[in-house]
């Protein structure tokens, strides 16, 4: 299998399926004599973590980093970082009754037609639990992005919106209520409109905005490596990502030029930033802020129609422990892989440079 590597200099592998031993990682790139704060990392992955609220699934992993390589003394050595994450809390039961057939809008299909063999406990190597890897390495790219600001946070839930520009919110309040949004009053509504959806074994949709703040000028690649388009890519890698806007996005489709155009001011900073902080592919300098839609959560706690392996039309339920909704716990997956795009043009940067 392929594909398992993001990034080009500040670079991640990820190993490891859902109910395997373990899941793990090698970061390469990391400057060395990196001051890590350990603590700063397990308290991002305790932001992913299952089982943290009532609105998620409820499997219950620690999600405790072991660190196996390239630190020493608390510092990053240069060397690639190995790190494992133990899996504890398996069911793999749950899934016996699908072995033999595909779940609707599940990878089970394809990576059996495509590998001829696949691991149906929790769908293996395509389940959302591979994220957590993501989040041990975006939080070192955080650490060494030190003067970078990154906030993501949930402005959707089905049809539910949260209609303020992020200017306007309080994003330290993102973290005070378990659907993570930093709007109490939308917050609410969306908690309580997850929780009917979870009652009736469906599940919702949603959106998470990510915010960039004290971006250089001069981050990301005329042409194919554009930041806008490494960013996208970074995003759409995630489990049940649909979809990808930056800066205006679907809306400046609506606007003439005269109105999208970010006017300068004399300090090169813009008096708009329909650009999203990104010209030419390259960081302008203002806030970096886009939107990640997600799809409804395929596995569906209530009886449903499918195939098997033999092309037969069969009765199932989905089992075992869902999220309803996947955006709460998605908000610091988005943050890591925007820490490990931009940490990777700051070294790309560097050695042109150099």
């Amino acid at each position: 299998m392929a594909g398992n590597t993001f990034g080009t200099l500040f670079k991640l592998t990820t190993f490891g399926e859902s109910h395997g031993e373990a899941i793990g990682g090698i970061l390469e790139g990391c400057p060395p004599n990196l001051q890590l704060n350990l603590e700063a990392i397990q308290q991002e992955m305790d932001r992913r973590k299952p089982g943290q609220s009532a609105i998620v699934t409820q499997r219950k992993e620690a999600d405790q980093v072991r660190f196996l390589s390239g630190v020493f003394e608390g510092k990053t050595t240069g060397t690639p970082i190995g790190f494992v994450i133990f899996n504890s809390n398996q069911k793999s039961g749950d899934y016996d009754h699908i072995k033999d057939s595909y779940r609707p809008s599940h990878a089970d299909y394809v990576y059996d037609k495509k590998y001829g063999i696949r691991d149906y406990r929790g769908g293996g190597r395509s389940s959302a639990r591979e994220t957590a890897c993501r989040v041990v390495a975006g939080a070192i790219a955080k650490q060494f992005l030190s003067n970078l600001k990154f906030n993501a946070f949930v402005s959707q839930v089905g049809s539910i919106t949260l209609n303020k520009p992020y200017q306007e919110l309080d994003l330290s309040l993102t973290e005070t209520n378990p659907v993570r949004c930093p709007d109490p009053a939308t917050a609410a509504e969306m908690e309580a409109h997850i929780r009917e959806v979870r009652k009736e074994g469906d599940t919702i949709g949603g959106v998470i905005t990510g915010v960039i703040q004290n971006v250089p000028i001069g981050l990301g690649e005329p042409v194919f490596d554009k930041l806008h388009a490494q960013l996208g890519k970074a995003m759409l890698s995630i489990n049940a990502v649909k979809g990808f806007e930056y800066g205006s996005g679907f809306d400046g489709v609506r606007m003439k030029g005269s109105e999208h155009n970010d006017a300068y001011k004399s300090d090169g900073t813009t008096k708009t930033n329909f650009s999203g902080g990104v010209q030419g592919g390259i960081s302008n300098g203002m806030d970096i802020y886009f939107n990640v839609a997600f799809k409804p959560v395929a596995t569906l706690i209530q009886p449903y129609e499918t195939i098997d392996k033999k092309g037969e039309t069969v009765q199932t339920k989905g089992k075992g422990r869902h999220d309803p909704c996947v955006v709460p716990r998605a908000v610091p997956i988005v943050e890591a892989m925007a820490a490990l795009v931009l940490a990777d043009f700051e070294l790309l940067n560097r050695t042109i440079k150099s």
